[in-house]
């Protein structure tokens, strides 16, 4: 990485116009969504031509993918820093819950609804794979005691998403169940569908989290 004393002035002017895009396009998509994203209207909103903007970004897609790449590398260093620390399971599912508060658009982002017409990198891909590599990692240092599922041997034929990941099928069914109950909950949370319920999201979200460690353990 180029430290940043040594770029030049260009370098470093071009770098703070590139952040304050992104931040103007996180606005736009908290107000209007991913999907409404428009290079012109930030330009406008800095005082900038479209043509001027369209150096710093080549177009939507292109833009998309540097917040969807700074979102993904913000979850894959929230897990690393919780890894380094001795980690489990449950300590990963808890910072993914902090992470998504902090930011519910960044959570949507690229675990929400995706963007049409769009379709992220492969560089972008690999930093996904690379979160869901901690949480295999977390998962496989539970006990193995649950009996064998019919969806275990369809794991066995279908592992690229977890990245050639030495773990048996079991463990990588474990995984996703874990994150699509999770995520199931963290989903409904942010999109408010428990405003007017009368309980606490969060002690519901534990409440799943106990039921998923105590099943799997």
């Amino acid at each position: 990485m180029v430290n940043s004393e040594a770029k030049t002035p260009r370098e470093r002017y071009r770098a703070q116009v590139r952040t304050e895009i992104k931040e103007r396009a996180w606005e736009q998509i908290a107000t209007a969504g991913a999907s409404a994203l428009s290079l012109n209207a930030i330009a406008k909103q800095m005082g900038m031509s479209g043509p001027a903007l369209y150096r710093y970004f080549a177009g939507r897609d292109e833009l998309i993918t540097e917040l969807v790449r700074d979102a993904y590398r913000s979850l894959a260093d929230t897990f690393g820093a919780a890894v380094r620390t001795g980690a489990d399971a449950t300590a990963l599912a808890h910072a993914l819950r902090a992470w998504a508060l902090a930011d519910p658009q960044r959570y949507f982002l690229v675990y929400g609804t995706p963007v049409p017409g769009y379709h992220a990198p492969e560089d972008v891909t690999a930093i996904a794979r690379e979160i869901m590599a901690a949480l295999l990692d977390a998962c496989a240092r539970l006990p193995e005691d649950r009996p064998a599922s019919p969806f275990d041997e369809h794991l066995e034929d279908h592992r690229d998403w977890a990245a050639g990941h030495p773990a048996p099928a079991a463990t990588l069914h474990r995984a996703l169940t874990f994150w699509t109950r999770l995520h199931g909950v963290l989903s409904l949370e942010l999109s408010g569908h428990f405003t007017g319920m009368g309980f606490d999201p969060a002690h519901l979200f534990t409440t799943e989290l106990t039921e998923l460690t105590g099943a799997l353990e």
